[in-house]
Formats: structure tokens, C-alpha cells, sequence
């Protein structure tokens, strides 16, 4: 009887240990990942994960493990941490998350669509996965889909940024010009110091053949952001069609001498002169 209780004790005792261990690794890989030793961090979660391959608390290393690998550039790596994560845990909706992210940073949009739809199937107004869903529809021209999407982010939270931009360009994809123009306005009036919007503006106004509009928006934006190339490189575009070739030129330049490599304007500074 002793020999069994003694047996028993050591047991137990050895349990306990291991499980101090495994805890203490994954408390020491999470100081490491915050202290950005991230590589120390990688074998730490490895080698608590080796020690007790049957924890049902490996889902949260798994899923911390993607997360250090993702910092570290290693995509294909965190997918499969995440993976085994949600082997364990497949309703966990971070997760989910956290790996559709990466599968739509691969342009890898058909898994990530499966991802952000499991995710919306646990919580069906989850903002992240309605917008990126939306994102995804509009990539396969899906846009009655997208438009679903962004009307049930809107009913949630009617100025939802995000929502209102992507809903302004699905109209602008879907030639339906005035509705477009009317969201844009709106935005620009609730942001007036948004460059991004302003330049989004003034594609539209190019479209609808309206450019001395387009001009306008982005003469706004260049005080805005006077070191943004982009504005000058679409005025110049706008000017080159308006057969104002002398304005398209110093555009042009003055895109160049901001950042914009020579070459990738070449032929149009040829077309100005």
C-alpha cells in the first residue's frame, strides 16, 4: 500500500511539474513576443506545444504561435499554426480571422471567402468579416452580393466609413454615376480633409466626363497633401486629354520629382511635349 501511495505521489508530482512547465514556456513565450524576441518566442510556443500535444489549451498557442510567425514574414507557416488552431477550436471567430487575413494577403480570395463565411455563420453582423466578404465580392464581380454586405454594415452603423466608401465605388463599378457622386459628396462633407476621398471624387468626375470637376478635387487635395504624387500624375492624365499638353508636362515632372520613378512616365511625358 505505501509503495502504491508512493507511486501515486510521484505521479502526481511529476504531473504537476509538467504542467508548470508547459505553463511556464507559454508564459515565457508571451513575454517574449512582447519584448519582439520573436524567434525565442517561435521555439518557446514549439516546445510547450511538443510537451503536451493532447492540451486542449493548444488552440490559444497554436493560434499565438501563427500570430508571432506572422510578425516574423513566415505567411505559410502562421496559416498552418492557425490551422491546427482551429482544429481544436473551430468556432473561434478570432482565428478565423486571423487566417482569412492572411489567405486574402496571398490573394488567396475563395479560402478567404470561406473563412470570413464561417465567421459571419457564429456572428452574423461581425463588421470585419462583412466588410472583407464585401471586398472579396467585388474582386469576383459579385456585386449584388457586395451590395448585401455593405447595406447590412450600414444598418448597423450608418457611418460606417468603410461601408459608405465601398457602397460609393459598387455604384460607380455598376455605372449608376448620380449615386455615387451623392455618397461621395457626403463623405467629403463629413471628411472634408481626406485626400483619399477626394481623389476617389475626382475618378468618378473623370468618368462621368466631367474633368474640370476632377481638377478641382484635386487642387483641393494637393493643399491638403502637397507631397502626393498621385494628384499630380491624374492631373497630368487630365490635362494630356484636354490637349493641354505645357500643364501635363510640369504635372508630370512634378509627380517625378516627388517619387515617381522616370520611366513609369515616360511615354507620357513624350505625349506632352
Amino acid at each position: 500500500m505505501k509503495r502504491i501511495l508512493h507511486s501515486l505521489v510521484f505521479l502526481c508530482a511529476c504531473a504537476y511539474m509538467q504542467a508548470q512547465t508547459y505553463d511556464e514556456l507559454a508564459t515565457r513565450a508571451l513575454d517574449a513576443a512582447q519584448k519582439d524576441s520573436l524567434e525565442l518566442s517561435e521555439q518557446l510556443f514549439e516546445k510547450a506545444l511538443k510537451q503536451e500535444p493532447a492540451n486542449l489549451r493548444n488552440s490559444m498557442l497554436f493560434s499565438n504561435l501563427g500570430t508571432v510567425q506572422r510578425r516574423m514574414g513566415k505567411t505559410d507557416k502562421a496559416i498552418e499554426s492557425y490551422s491546427l488552431a482551429l482544429n481544436i477550436a473551430p468556432y473561434s471567430v478570432t482565428i478565423l480571422l486571423n487566417r482569412a487575413s492572411l489567405y486574402l494577403e496571398k490573394r488567396m480570395y475563395d479560402k478567404a471567402y470561406i473563412d470570413y463565411c464561417n465567421v459571419i455563420d457564429i456572428d452574423r453582423k461581425n463588421a470585419e468579416a462583412l466588410l472583407f466578404r464585401a471586398y472579396i465580392y467585388m474582386q469576383r464581380r459579385s456585386y449584388s452580393e457586395a451590395r448585401i454586405d455593405y447595406n447590412t454594415l450600414l444598418q448597423e452603423d450608418a457611418k460606417n466609413k468603410t461601408a459608405r466608401l465601398g457602397l460609393a465605388l459598387l455604384n460607380q463599378k455598376e455605372l449608376r454615376y448620380r449615386e455615387a457622386l451623392e455618397e461621395f459628396n457626403r463623405m467629403i462633407t463629413d471628411y472634408p480633409n481626406d485626400v483619399s476621398l477626394l481623389k476617389a471624387r475626382a475618378n468618378l468626375e473623370i468618368e462621368m466626363n466631367t474633368p474640370d470637376l476632377a481638377l478641382l478635387d484635386l487642387e483641393t487635395a494637393a493643399k491638403i497633401a502637397p507631397k502626393d504624387a498621385e494628384i499630380y500624375v491624374m492631373c497630368g492624365e487630365i490635362y494630356l486629354s484636354q490637349k493641354k499638353k505645357r500643364e501635363a508636362y510640369v504635372a508630370f515632372e512634378k509627380a517625378i520629382e516627388l517619387g515617381v520613378p522616370r520611366p513609369e512616365l515616360q511615354d507620357k511625358l513624350k505625349a506632352s511635349k
